[in-house]
């Protein structure tokens, strides 16, 4: 080998070292208030009592939220045993509260894990049209759910009231797109503060490391 060439693939080595230090580096930077993640102002009281609360506000319509599912799911079930992690519906107009009463009835009739994610392969993937609550019903009964007893819950006063608490968690936490994530109650941080998926999971840990020493944990 040349001289030349040893130098050029010296400085390349030197280049990709320095590139992944940075990369690193960014990975791993304190995060600002204001910038990356913003202060709830006042706190919101959390649902999930002595463990830390992390609250992923959804829409089933959403492509980004769609994007973020694989990635946050994987990222849930690896949280230490004092955090836990929920999903709210978001509900801007009154065409996206059936979407949100679909997401209430699958948790009422223990079938979140099983339809949750088959409900959004269905609208980005499948490109199914749920634009009646019929349609809803006709999907529903194809994943083998009796639909009499989905469309008594779906239309219940408890499902109802169920999405109205909702709105008003949306109105509360100040939340004006998704995917958008409240950390404890007091933290607001999304995909676009952070510029990445990668970028908001890693503020999630920040956050949430955050959240501990303010309770008085390590």
């Amino acid at each position: 080998m040349s001289f030349t060439l040893f130098l050029r693939a010296f400085s390349l080595r030197i280049f990709l070292a320095i590139a992944v230090s940075l990369v690193g580096f960014t990975a791993k930077a304190e995060l600002h208030p204001g910038k990356e993640y913003e202060l709830l102002s006042p706190p919101q009281a959390v649902e999930t009592g002595k463990k830390i609360e992390v609250l992923e506000i959804f829409a089933y319509t959403c492509p980004h939220c769609f994007n973020l599912e694989a990635d946050i799911n994987k990222w849930a079930k690896q949280l230490p045993k004092d955090v836990e992690y929920r999903r709210l519906p978001a509900i801007f107009s009154d065409s996206w509260m059936p979407f949100a009463k679909v997401f209430y009835t699958f948790e009422a009739m223990g079938l979140t894990e099983r339809l949750h994610g088959e409900f959004f392969n269905a609208i980005h993937v499948h490109h199914v049209r749920f634009d009646s609550d019929n349609a809803i019903f006709d999907w529903v009964e194809k994943q083998g759910i009796p639909r009499k007893g989905f469309i008594e819950i779906y239309s219940s006063f408890s499902i109802q009231s169920k999405v109205l608490r909702a709105k008003q968690l949306i109105r509360a936490y100040g939340v004006s797109g998704v995917p958008t994530v409240i950390v404890d109650g007091k933290y607001r941080t999304s995909v676009s503060s952070t510029g990445s998926p990668a970028g908001l999971l890693s503020a999630l840990d920040q956050l949430i490391k955050q959240a501990r020493r303010e309770r008085g944990g390590k």
